[in-house]
């Protein structure tokens, strides 16, 4: 259920405007980003999900972190598959679980992108950090 505010005032929608513009920036960022060095913002995002899951994540976790359907993370994993960005490993304990492992080349570009958009959120930190002044706790 959307919590709902009695009046909504100017400050409030050009407060969201702000937020999901700033996100859309960012996201468009990131996209140009990937293409540098050499990958598309859907690979780069699955590089980060497997880079950043902590240990070798299966295909199912990967969907969960990417918002996508299993056939649909199949599809891009055999993509980066394809272009050495990562590899499939057998799990030791289930036969039937497939995880995903990056290779040299996908740590590599991952790694380069990380220190690139971890400069950029401490850039935007300030410019975010003020939307959130004011905002009632939620219960």
């Amino acid at each position: 259920m959307v919590p709902h505010r009695a009046t909504l005032t100017d400050a409030d929608f050009e407060r969201l405007l702000a937020f999901r513009d700033g996100l859309r920036r960012f996201l468009h960022w990131s996209d140009d980003q990937a293409k540098g060095v050499g990958l598309t913002g859907a690979q780069h995002q699955l590089l980060l999900a497997v880079r950043g899951h902590g240990s070798p994540p299966s295909i199912r976790e990967v969907a969960e972190h990417l918002l996508l359907r299993h056939h649909s993370a199949v599809e891009l994993v055999d993509r980066a598959e394809a272009a050495g960005l990562l590899e499939r490993v057998d799990d030791r304990d289930d036969q039937r679980v497939v995880r995903l492992r990056l290779t040299p080349t996908g740590t590599e570009k991952v790694e380069s992108l990380a220190a690139a958009h971890l400069e950029e959120l401490s850039r935007l930190r300030t410019r975010f950090a003020t939307l959130w002044d004011d905002l009632p706790a939620t219960p």
